[in-house]
């Protein structure tokens, strides 16, 4: 739909939801719906409740753009919904969105696909984790299999420290993941439109990139564009757009890589609705990447609102 079409559309702007960054996902839809306004948009605020179908009904919302961060938001419950009811929408479609939400498949879909990921093991409540089955030994890291935010994530350095972590993870999740700890850069590569426009680096002030140093302001040093040699930086921008792909992404995402001192490039995840706050790493790779502001950032990624299922998820 072209913008003209659009602002004859009324939209809904799907916010807050049922997961553990709810507030992280008012506060991207508060930055979103303030953009449509004002860009000339029919635009009100959803908070997402389990009544979701009735309020959509009850508010003739015509095209959806979702703000939601975790589960039964970003995980494909939502699209599913849509789709049914035949609403169109930003962002990734059913599959796409619990496959880039489950860490598991994720891993098979990149590692099918030629992507570097870290060593790991899936551990389901009772089990242990084995370093020497596993082939890797500490440090790890111990995070849940479908959580956003870095919830539940925790860098465990001696055997001592596993059983807290671990238990702190299952909070979350019936399957975890524990993964061999590498140390490197973390930089992420933002994507619109299906390409990519460029990158960040994270220098965190806590021992990595937590939720504390994520959403408060000052915890974490920003550097746009990363100083990488060109050609690995390009490497970067293209293994971004193929993790992408791989999990059949569209429109618009976010990934995660760790780069080592010697150049490897770990993928760690794709967050298919990355967050739209003052601190957001998206909109700020936009703006000093490619120039694009964030009123213009969102009225992008609405333009390309669509249902996915039958169309290519």
């Amino acid at each position: 739909m072209t913008s003209d079409e659009l602002k004859t559309k009324k939209i809904g702007v799907l916010m807050g939801g049922l997961s553990a960054e709810r507030e992280i996902s008012l506060s991207s839809g508060a930055a979103v719906h303030k953009a449509l306004l004002a860009r000339g948009y029919d635009a009100i605020a959803i908070d997402v409740d389990r009544d979701l179908p009735q309020m959509l009904v009850r508010e003739w919302i015509d095209v959806a753009f979702i703000c939601l961060h975790g589960r039964y938001g970003e995980d494909g419950a939502v699209q599913g919904v849509l789709e049914l009811m035949g609403i169109p929408y930003t962002g990734s479609g059913v599959l796409a969105s619990a496959l880039a939400m489950n860490k598991i498949f994720a891993k098979q879909a990149f590692a099918a696909s030629g992507l570097t990921i870290t060593p790991h093991r899936v551990l389901v409540r009772g089990e242990s984790f084995d370093p020497a089955a596993a082939g890797f030994g500490f440090p790890v890291v111990a995070k849940p299999s479908q959580e956003g935010s870095s919830v539940g994530v925790s860098i465990v350095k001696k055997a001592e420290e596993l059983p807290a972590a671990l238990e702190t993870a299952f909070r979350y999740d019936r399957e975890i993941l524990v993964e061999q700890f590498v140390k490197g850069r973390e930089i992420q590569v933002g994507i619109l439109d299906d390409r990519a426009m460029g990158a960040i680096e994270i220098v965190s002030k806590n021992e990595f990139y937590d939720f504390e140093a994520k959403y408060t302001d000052g915890m974490a040093e920003h550097i746009c564009p990363p100083v990488l040699p060109a050609d690995l930086y390009r490497k970067l921008l293209a293994e971004g757009e193929k993790a992408h792909r791989a999990l059949g992404c569209a429109g618009y995402s976010r990934v995660d890589f760790l780069v080592t001192e010697g150049g490897a490039c770990y993928l760690l995840e794709v967050n298919t609705l990355p967050g739209m706050t003052a601190l957001s790493l998206l909109p700020e790779i936009a703006q000093k990447e490619s120039g694009i502001g964030f009123e213009e950032l969102v009225e992008r990624i609405l333009l390309s609102a669509s249902l996915k299922i039958g169309t290519g998820d």
